[in-house]
């Protein structure tokens, strides 16, 4: 079973499309106060980043899925820095509509798999792309890109494995996105550079649309599906 291309039944029977056919940049939300949730989420929706990645890094991140979830129906809302089975039942409970994961092991995978909505499990190597293949996943995120190995890293791979296609993300900005999102193995970068801390702060949304409209203008749009 693979959500390479196409949609997927999501938690609630929602079909969902994949996170790298929606929007060029998936934003990736790091919150510290859940009543920030559904303003940014709002914000980033308006600019044309319709897929919010919140990490599970923090206490309030299920909190703000669940009111993403429940509050901005224009959204996608997926998790992030999935690590763990529990994790997995955790975020998919509490609304999110795709997961996605630093790296992955054959436990987490089938935990992400048996969830019911796509995913998007982290490699940095070829052998892990070619281990993801054979349990039958073409879509991963490559993290941390630029660390890694970069855009170089990603063409070199389009050769022997065209069927995988990736969402890179890590130390990806506004200035090299669209070299990212050149390569014909690239749905869309992942990265936080039109959320600004001081942004948030301030509670600036406006700001955030701003800099979210210019993210989406990125690259070529992947049309949904």
């Amino acid at each position: 079973m693979t959500f390479a291309r196409g949609a997927a039944p999501g938690h609630d029977g929602v079909v969902t499309a994949s996170p790298l056919d929606l929007a060029p940049v998936l934003p990736v939300v790091v919150l510290q106060d859940a009543s920030d949730a559904v303003p940014l989420a709002r914000a980033l929706v308006a600019g044309g980043l319709t897929a919010i990645e919140v990490t599970l890094r923090t206490p309030v991140a299920l909190d703000a899925i669940r009111a993403i979830a429940g509050e901005v129906p224009d959204a996608v809302v997926g998790a992030g820095t999935v690590v763990t089975p529990a994790q997995v039942r955790d975020a998919v409970a509490a609304g999110a509509r795709f997961l996605v994961s630093p790296g992955w092991t054959d436990v987490l995978l089938e935990a992400m798999r048996a969830s019911g909505v796509p995913f998007l499990p982290g490699v940095s190597t070829t052998s892990e792309v070619v281990a993801l293949l054979e349990r039958g996943v073409t879509e991963m995120k490559f993290f941390p890109a630029e660390a890694a190995g970069g855009t170089a890293y990603l063409k070199s791979l389009s050769g022997p494995l065209p069927q995988a296609r990736f969402c890179p993300t890590g130390g990806i900005g506004a200035g090299n996105a669209t070299a990212y999102l050149n390569l014909p193995n690239v749905g869309c970068v992942g990265g936080t550079w039109m959320m600004p801390g001081d942004a948030i702060a301030a509670r600036d949304w406006g700001r955030v649309e701003v800099l979210a409209r210019e993210a989406s203008r990125l690259g070529r749009l992947r049309p949904q599906v």
